[in-house]
């Protein structure tokens, strides 16, 4: 039986992130095959304007009967394999910034020609140069326009972040903690406040400094009633239980001093209910100059005593279902003017220098591409990043953010190294599908992360294995993107969510003798050799799959080796090929080594191997 290619399994998409601008001048053409069927790709390409004699050459659709002479091929890279495909990758600079082009699949007993109209067999007859000829099927980039491409802020990639809950970190100024403030260390609750400060963090700057931190991200300082802050009252003020505007400045211009940046959370979906517009439309109803901020169904739009009211049957919109957030109507031109104000104000006047945007997936495409105009227009170098937990591709075309949480991530990280629920082969391509999901330079600046205020923290996943957790944030400081630590886990927090509990959100343990120091140490340690060695920052795994095993990892980044066993038995690991025997430089160790066939590797342990 003819080996045949299936023809279903092969998919392209133009202007997506199968077909890009990676940058002024070069397109990235992406196509994925069914795994192991094709042996090479090779792309048929060039620009549409170039005929033979007769040619019109005005127009690329062959009207006037003349061959299209422009087209050239070219070889086509494997870019990565996951579970079903494999994925093929080229980086192209067209000269005149346009392109048609169309995709030949070379297989084991018959070669196809995809192109946007569908596959076509190549036979080696001379019916082929027709084929490839007909540039009407071609797949088109009609034009490489330098606006149009996706460009997050170089120095994102060198920022390794800090999540603070303001409330748990540290409490820096008593003079303004709540009146119902409780003890440091108390058992946290959804209600509860426990002081944490904007002074409290300038006071810890230096310890931040220390640990290698060059990004902090804050959860909501704004207004708000509630002690996460989810809850706007005023975009425009500090909460006073947290500071005020002199001593936000401080803390920006005291970060900036340490070469730290400073990402604030934007809750722009909704307004807390005791905001002013809300109460506007709370008090005057249907004659509320605010009534069309907000998505209401019929009025009144509250209709009983707040305490009565019923998530599951409200006249309004809200977050979720929690009658405190009704949900801002982001078509209406007030609110947009508003919101933008915000914006602006917060990198203008106060100098932020990145957006973190709550809930951003149930706000309109329209008001980002406005919000993105805005904040770029002040200042370019200001980092735009969504939470979206699902495919966030619509919001990642370069008009709206920069990048996404990148949560797909933390979860292959959580059932590898935490639960031991899959294969270290499933892990691979969970992280391979990952990094094709978005172009790449969207890849080079994604949020990486293991836990936050929303999730378990990773060491109460891992059951307390504190082996286990080093494996997970060893893995995530060699990715590329931009690596983010949860407040407390750099000395052993712990803490799940549910039931009412948030222990999640604790109070930072400021006690040596109850932090995890050794814990610390290796946390330093990673940090700083992420931030020595580029090539951790580079996009590409190469897998060295003759050396992986279900417990053995072992890819490489650049001329560095990485090993993970990720088992609870001491393993034999063999070594690749270019360090066999080899004199090397172990990153972490801070030894040389003389490498043979394999090495032995204690349970739950890595090596990092650079050759000498």
């Amino acid at each position: 039986m003819k080996k045949t290619i299936t023809r279903e399994a092969i998919y392209h998409s133009a202007q997506s992130n199968y077909s890009y601008g990676y940058d002024s001048e070069t397109l990235h053409l992406r196509v994925k095959t069914k795994k192991n069927e094709v042996k090479s790709v090779i792309i048929r390409i060039g620009d549409p304007y170039i005929w033979d004699a007769g040619g019109c050459d005005g127009g690329n659709m062959n009207a006037t009967g003349g061959v299209w002479v422009g087209g050239k091929s070219y070889p086509m890279r494997k870019e990565c394999e996951t579970e079903y495909f494999d994925n093929w990758i080229i980086e192209y600079k067209p000269d005149m910034k346009r392109s048609r082009y169309a995709f030949i699949l070379e297989g084991y007993e018959e070669t196809l020609l995809y192109t946007e109209k569908g596959s076509r067999e190549l036979n080696g007859d001379e019916g082929d140069e027709r084929k490839l000829c007909k540039l009407s099927d071609f797949f088109c980039f009609p034009y490489l326009n330098n606006i149009d491409v996706a460009r997050g802020p170089e120095w994102v990639k060198n920022t390794v972040w800090y999540q603070i809950f303001p409330d748990r970190f540290c409490n820096g100024d008593k003079s303004i903690n709540p009146i119902d403030v409780q003890e440091w260390g108390t058992e946290p609750t959804g209600e509860n406040f426990m002081g944490g400060d904007l002074q409290g963090i300038i006071n810890k700057l230096d310890y931040l400094d220390e640990l290698g931190i060059t990004g902090l991200y804050l959860c909501p300082i704004f207004e708000a009633t509630t002690n996460h802050r989810y809850d706007t009252i005023d975009y425009f003020k500090v909460d006073t239980t947290l500071g005020d505007a002199k001593t936000f400045k401080k803390l920006v211009e005291e970060s900036h001093k340490r070469g730290i940046k400073i990402m604030l959370d934007a809750v722009f979906n909704h307004l807390g209910y005791f905001s002013a517009q809300w109460q506007d439309v709370v008090k005057y109803g249907e004659e509320s100059k605010y009534r069309d901020w907000f998505h209401i169904k019929k009025f009144p739009a509250v209709d009983r005593p707040l305490e009565e009211l019923d998530g599951n049957n409200l006249n309004y919109e809200t977050f979720g279902r929690t009658p405190l957030m009704p949900k801002l109507n982001t078509e209406n031109n007030g609110v947009v003017d508003h919101l933008l104000k915000v914006a602006k104000y917060w990198v203008e006047d106060m100098k932020i220098d990145a957006w973190r945007l709550d809930v951003c997936n149930e706000v309109d495409h329209v008001f980002w591409r406005k919000f993105r105009e805005v904040v770029k227009g002040i200042n370019k170098e200001v980092y735009i990043l969504g939470e979206v937990w699902h495919d966030g591709l619509p919001w990642l075309m370069g008009d709206q953010f920069d990048a996404v949480m990148n949560y797909p991530l933390t979860e292959a990280i959580k059932e590898y190294f935490c639960l031991n629920d899959i294969s270290g082969e499933k892990f691979r391509y969970m992280v391979e599908e990952n990094k094709v999901a978005y172009s790449r330079q969207v890849g080079e600046v994604t949020f990486n992360l293991l836990d936050s205020h929303d999730t378990p923290r990773m060491l109460t996943v891992a059951n307390g294995d504190k082996e286990k957790m080093k494996l997970a944030y060893l893995f995530m400081f060699t990715q590329a993107g931009s690596p983010c630590i949860y407040y407390g886990d750099e000395v052993g927090m712990e803490g799940e969510q549910g039931m009412g509990r948030e222990f999640h959100r604790r109070c930072m343990i400021w006690e040596d003798e109850k932090q995890d120091k050794e814990f610390q140490i290796f946390m330093k340690k990673i940090i700083g050799i992420r931030k020595e060695y580029e090539e951790f920052k580079l996009l590409d795994n190469r897998w060295i799959s003759y050396c992986c095993t279900k417990e053995a990892l072992v890819y490489s980044k650049g001329n560095i080796t990485i090993l993970i066993n990720n088992s609870n038995e001491m393993v034999d690991v063999m070594l690749p090929e270019e360090i066999r025997n080899e004199k090397v430089f172990n990153l972490y160790d801070l030894t040389n080594e003389e490498l043979v066939e394999s090495v032995s590797m204690e349970a739950n342990s890595f090596r990092i191997f650079k050759i000498n």
